[in-house]
């Protein structure tokens, strides 16, 4: 697995279920570690008419007007989205990773040491891995979107042409389960995959993040030596290296990706073409000049028209900050939930054999 200390020992122990667990776990330690971060910086990517988009002022007002509730809006779902997406990506990527080193190995003589991969193989089979949780999870991350963003509670904080009354009305409701009909009342079951499209482009990052990180973690451990082990500030460190740099090329999608899910993009859409505002709760792709939700391209280009290319990076700060913290915890702490794993899957296997 990319954050291992000890590749070859720690694959021969784990199989995919058991680096799947690990990953899911670290992820959701490392997500709720800097939750409130992670709702700051969605309301930044989601309501882009807001004058003061800094991380803290956001923090500030969401704190005096919501209270330390409306810190972890959305907490369970994000959990949720988090659990599956980090065990659907880390189960595919061990599975497929070592379904690949198996498949080269078995070209080489027997007894041959295991074939390194190149930075190349590295994102190929992440970005494989990150599709295929991609379509399986994004359905949950939609509902966590607008759980986080929430009732916009100004007409302002949408923009001056877009009425709160557009957006939400008594009937919302922003429960698991209310936000999903809501979600399929307005666009249909397919509603639910909402930004599949730059969730597949922004597949990169993870790819990208892993890869450099086992390649540079690679090029550490060659130089302390075959035992040497990375400590968990080099392992912090690599890991913000890392996804910093994996963030800067992907942003532009991420934001877009959060506008797409939020709930004012066809309200917003529907004023930049000059046609009827939509009502919540109702269809609103019913009619030949709005039949379609807004897509990526749509917003990106009407962000640069408006803003230039600055406007693509708006809130990157915040998205970095979260991500680097949260990515730098996964990697320091992956190493102990793979240990906690494999005790589970001891368990389980205890248990499994006492029953039978």
């Amino acid at each position: 697995m990319p954050t291992q200390s000890k590749p070859v020992q720690q694959q021969q122990q784990l199989t995919p279920f058991g680096a799947a667990l690990a990953g899911a776990l670290g992820g959701c330690f490392s997500t709720a570690v800097v939750y409130p971060l992670d709702v700051a910086k969605t309301r930044i990517q989601a309501l882009p008419g807001a004058k003061d988009n800094s991380m803290l002022s956001v923090l500030l007002k969401v704190y005096a007007k919501e209270g330390v509730s409306g810190l972890y809006r959305g907490f369970g779902a994000t959990m949720l989205n988090t659990f599956s997406q980090q065990y659907a990506y880390f189960f595919f990527y061990s599975f497929v990773r070592s379904s690949y080193i198996k498949r080269l190995a078995s070209k080489l003589p027997p007894g041959s040491k295991a074939p390194s991969l190149s930075t190349a193989a590295e994102l190929l089979l992440g970005a494989v891995a990150g599709a295929l949780a991609q379509i399986f999870t994004i359905p949950v991350s939609v509902i966590a979107t607008r759980q986080q963003v929430g009732r916009p509670a100004k007409p302002q904080l949408l923009g001056s042409d877009i009425p709160n009354e557009t957006v939400v009305d008594s009937q919302t409701d922003d429960s698991f389960l209310g936000v999903a009909r809501e979600i399929i009342d307005e666009e249909g079951v397919t509603g639910l995959w909402l930004g599949l499209k730059p969730g597949l482009v922004l597949t990169v990052n993870p790819a990208i993040t892993y890869g450099v990180f086992e390649r540079v973690k690679s090029m550490v451990l060659l130089a302390q030596g075959a035992t040497g082990k990375l400590s968990p500030y080099m392992s912090f460190l690599i890991g913000a290296i890392s996804k910093t740099l994996a963030t800067i090329v992907t942003y532009p999608y991420i934001m877009a990706k959060v506008r797409i899910q939020a709930r004012s993009a066809d309200a917003e859409d529907a004023v930049e073409r000059h046609t009827t505002l939509p009502k919540p709760h109702t269809p609103h792709h019913t009619d030949s000049a709005h039949s379609h939700h807004v897509g990526a391209l749509d917003i990106l280009a009407r962000v640069l028209k408006k803003e230039g290319f600055v406007g693509w990076y708006r809130g990157m700060q915040a998205q970095i900050t979260k991500a680097v913290i949260s990515q730098a915890l996964l990697f320091m702490s992956k190493e102990q939930f793979e240990h906690w794993a494999i005790g589970i899957m001891v368990l389980i296997a205890r248990i499994q054999a006492k029953s039978s």
